[in-house]
């Protein structure tokens, strides 16, 4: 069995790498080879009931053989234009999405496929709604065939940035994690922080900061950065909800952290147009001001407990730093130079950092590797990046269907125009009704899958009003992440708690007070449009990093320092005033 899912992994992982050397290939031959692929990852389970066992079997045998039938049939197919010709094809169709609604509700609950399935019934039954938010209707074989044979539905542009770009970052960070690179991220933060007050937290910070620019999920890196940071912090004597709400906060920021961002950043860029490298520069200096005043709140709180830095002992040697560093510091200077250097593109410059990434799985901070080191790091690569990828997968195409369904019935159009009359034709409302709706449905969904859904409604409203469509998508991004620390549904937060056994609750009140600039800064973003503009303009953008760094910082006392009342409440106001300067005046 190890074998088999070894060998699977390794076809995964060939596949996509495949796809960037080999040139052009058919949409409808490689997106339904991606599902295909990914399938067997979320459906095949080998503990669960009898039931669960053999469903898995037979959806998988049903997906696989429908995915690998349309790529069979691409030719053919892209002469129906999306119309569905007998039962055989229609069978197929309602087999795919079924497939793909079950494979997400396995992979990552209920919420998103049950959106999903409501986006459905909508486009099926959407003609006999009364009034403006029913629509003209579909004919059958059109409605289903432009979901599951053309390219407007599960094999539409969305599922496109899975195979080509997200699946290829998520393999790079697969195996860069597989060796040293964790503890390389963990040596330099220790060797920057770890002997500052309040150490071992901003040891914390740091490494998350680290880790989650490539690994790209809060949930991930809370899990792999805590199983360090988190003893760590508990030994030195910190109060367990400060601990854990210090790495929720800081593995929340991941997603917004440069160079990889997750799969939202890849989406951001199949969805406005913006080459990967503008989306990176424009995210930078939001994801420094985050966490700067994470570092900021972090040192008031070791101010108030009294919080030291990590004994000389617990901290690396400048050797042992710079050698383990080597381990992300060189395929993460290929990346960038083969970005900014030979001016390749993201993907493939990511696959020949993950070639160099390889080669290092042979090495350790001593020198060459065992044999039976370097086969169970390969392993490791290998399974870790086929399930992230099938994850991801399921969720990116899962969300295609809402997204096929909105374009089909003209309901995104609809939805746009209730923003734009709920918000009175005003910029500001319309931001407040969009940050509530990403808070809701990000509590419900991944943090992409909530990004995709409310920009797709929301965000040409937030155009219509005025806004860059860079800076619409980076707004809504930043509020789908909110669910991440927010209560009464926090990942990030439920994870900590429970690695450290506090209560979730307490660890949510601190972490929200860490993260405030989760809230504010994408406002800020829309107050201060030079903040994003570092490729364009960067004196005026790190002017403007300048003035909401000191009012974030300001803030960040207000909150969370321990002066009186009517001082605090001076310092927070005087601290909005500065990051909303431009507004105001």
């Amino acid at each position: 069995m190890r074998l088999i899912r070894v060998t699977a992994a390794l076809v995964l992982v060939v596949f996509h790498l495949g796809l960037i050397f080999s040139g052009l290939v058919p949409n409808l031959v490689s997106r339904p080879l991606h599902l295909a692929l990914a399938l067997p990852w979320i459906l095949l389970v080998w503990d669960g009931s009898f039931v669960k066992r053999i469903s898995g079997v037979v959806l998988t045998i049903l997906g696989v053989g429908a995915s690998l039938w349309v790529a069979w049939s691409h030719d053919a197919l892209s002469d129906q234009y999306g119309f569905l010709e007998g039962p055989f094809q229609v069978a197929v169709a309602v087999t795919l999405l079924g497939v793909v609604l079950e494979a997400a509700r396995r992979a990552i609950g209920w919420p998103l496929p049950c959106v999903a399935a409501l986006a459905l019934a909508y486009g099926l039954f959407g003609q006999h709604i009364p009034g403006e938010f029913g629509h003209s209707g579909t004919p059958l074989p059109s409605f289903l065939g432009t979901l599951t044979i053309a390219e407007g539905g599960i094999w539409g542009s969305l599922t496109g940035v899975s195979v080509n770009v997200v699946a290829i970052f998520v393999i790079f960070g697969a195996v860069l994690n597989a060796g040293e690179a964790g503890q390389g991220f963990m040596n330099l933060a220790s060797a920057a922080a770890g002997r500052l007050k309040g150490g071992a937290a901003k040891v914390s910070v740091l490494s998350s900061a680290f880790f989650g620019s490539i690994s790209g999920s809060a949930s991930a890196n809370v899990a792999s950065t805590g199983a360090i940071t988190l003893p760590a912090m508990t030994r030195l004597g910190y109060p367990k909800r400060l601990a854990a709400a210090v790495e929720a906060v800081a593995s929340s920021g991941g997603q917004i952290m440069p160079p990889l961002m997750g799969a939202g950043a890849f989406v951001m860029v199949e969805l406005t147009g913006v080459p990967y490298t503008s989306v990176m520069a424009a995210a930078l200096l939001p994801a420094i001001l985050y966490f700067l005043a994470v570092w900021v709140g972090v040192n008031a709180y070791a101010d108030r407990f009294d919080l030291a830095g990590l004994a000389a002992e617990d901290r690396p040697t400048l050797m042992t730093v710079l050698i383990t560093s080597a381990f992300f510091a060189v395929p993460f200077g290929i990346l960038l130079w083969g970005m900014f250097g030979l001016r390749v593109t993201p993907q493939y410059a990511a696959c020949i950092a993950i070639l160099a990434a390889f080669v290092l799985l042979f090495f350790n901070a001593r020198g060459v590797g065992s044999w039976k080191e370097t086969t169970a790091r390969v392993e490791t690569a290998l399974l870790t990046a086929a399930q992230q990828v099938s994850l991801i997968a399921s969720i990116i195409v899962c969300a295609a269907i809402i997204i096929g369904v909105l374009s089909i019935t003209g309901l995104g159009v609809k939805i746009t125009s209730l923003i734009l009359s709920g918000s009175g034709g005003l910029l500001w409302p319309a931001l407040l009704l969009t940050a509530l709706a990403c808070l809701i449905l990000g509590m419900e969904v991944p943090t992409t899958a909530a990004y995709v859904i409310c920009i797709s409604v929301a965000g040409p409203a937030l155009i219509q009003l005025g806004l860059e469509p860079l800076q619409a998508h980076l707004f809504v991004f930043w509020f789908a992440l909110l669910s991440t620390i927010t209560p009464p549904v926090c990942g990030a937060v439920f994870i900590a708690a429970g690695m450290i056994g506090e209560n979730w609750l307490k660890v949510a009140v601190t972490a929200m007070s860490l993260g405030f600039g989760l809230y504010i800064i994408p406002l800020a973003m829309i107050a201060n449009p030079h903040l994003i503009g570092l490729e364009q303009s960067p004196g005026l953008a790190i002017v403007s990093a300048l003035q909401i760094g000191l009012g974030l910082a300001l803030m960040s006392m207000s909150i969370v320092g321990r002066r009186g009342a009517p001082l605090r409440i001076g310092l927070f106001l005087l601290g909005m005033a500065i990051v909303f300067l431009q507004v105001m005046i």
